[in-house]
């Protein structure tokens, strides 16, 4: 599909989303405690990127955060809460699935789009047992984001366009992508188990073990820990997280992450994030991003950041991984729907080796239902 018809597709889905009022919550009690929530969202994106001699324009599912289904029961018990989460991808063209000469099939849904099936046990004395296809602890560990911006920019930088793989100075398209040289070492999801300790004044910590059940053939599995903090001083809103995970592949030697996220929101709309991230047999990175809220429209609130992404390493030893990129967000409340655009460049130097810079413009809208 060429570019000018892409546009207008967006453009439609956008129009489409803001002409209906938000739809009631699809919720079901049973009377004795318990409750059936069906959930989901729409995020479909117009993403162009150029990787220094072609431009490549296509209509794509936002990876920051996939079109997705799922259902929450919950069971208020004696001494707690029983509960059991499903939710699943649809399966659509993903943005970091994208790359030069192919395209991926617009729907392609496979037991990899599975993302929870999670059973848990939650009290206020003794915390939240959990088993089953869910967040391993370090999920989310290193994207810790206040801005309102992190469906157009986050730490996760590959989601955009990471399938994208960068040019050498020749125009030779190489083999290094824009996902291998800006990771963000976060956690994922695996068949697991997990505690997660009720919060002390803020603070939280949570251990689990998976394996990796949706990969066929798969022996991966992953050991972590990780401590939360939810909290204010004073005008300020601060969240905060740490881990350290041991993954062993199975058919290669076991490497340790440390992750941690900070993110900092004045009552005034201006924010700070900062993220770091060190892989024992690969790289390190620092993330930084600044941003301001405000209440500009009265449709909802408008989110503005800059952000900036510093890895050694990634690629090859000696490599220098460096991006830099713009988003806004603006929220339409009553419509449940939140549009947004973002422009990223990506830049990569090796020992030996130099290539030409990219960039990405990502533009769309989510829909939550």
């Amino acid at each position: 599909m060429k570019q000018k018809r892409l546009l207008p597709v967006v453009a439609a889905t956008v129009a489409t989303g803001l002409a209906v009022p938000a739809a009631a919550e699809m919720k079901y009690e049973n009377g004795s405690g318990g409750s059936v929530v069906l959930y989901g969202q729409f995020n479909p994106a117009y993403q162009s990127v150029d990787d220094g001699v072609k431009s490549y324009s296509n209509l794509v599912d936002n990876t920051n955060s996939k079109s997705r289904v799922g259902l929450w029961l919950r069971q208020e018990m004696a001494n707690g809460t029983l509960s059991f989460n499903f939710e699943t991808a649809l399966g659509l063209r993903a943005s970091a699935g994208m790359t030069q000469g192919s395209k991926p099939d617009w729907i392609n849904w496979n037991r990899k789009s599975l993302r929870k099936a999670d059973f848990a046990w939650a009290t206020d004395q003794y915390g939240k047992f959990s088993f089953g296809q869910g967040s391993m602890a370090s999920d989310g560990i290193a994207d810790i984001d206040l801005s309102g911006t992190s469906l157009a920019q986050y730490n996760g930088i590959g989601d955009t366009a990471g399938g994208y793989k960068f040019r050498t100075t020749a125009g030779a398209i190489s083999t290094k992508t824009l996902g291998s040289a800006f990771p963000s070492f976060d956690g994922g999801r695996l068949g697991r188990v997990r505690y997660d300790t009720p919060s002390f004044s803020g603070f939280s910590v949570a251990v689990s073990y998976g394996e990796d059940i949706l990969t066929v053939g798969s022996d991966k599995s992953v050991t972590d820990i990780a401590v939360r903090y939810s909290g204010e001083a004073g005008s300020f809103k601060l969240r905060g997280a740490l881990a350290y995970a041991e993954t062993d592949p199975g058919a290669a030697a076991k490497f340790h992450d440390t992750i941690g996220s900070f993110s900092a929101l004045h009552d005034s709309g201006f924010n700070v994030t900062v993220a770091l991230g060190d892989r024992s047999n690969s790289g390190n990175y620092a993330y930084g991003k600044l941003g301001y809220q405000a209440d500009w429209f009265a449709a909802g609130k408008t989110a503005l950041a800059v952000d900036y992404y510093d890895g050694d390493d990634m690629t090859v030893a000696g490599s220098q991984s460096k991006s830099w990129g713009i988003g806004a967000v603006q929220k339409f409340d009553r419509q449940n729907v939140e549009a947004y655009v973002a422009w990223r460049n990506y830049e990569l130097s090796e020992p030996g080796t130099s290539y030409k810079d990219a960039s990405s413009i990502l533009a769309g809208a989510r829909w939550k239902f």
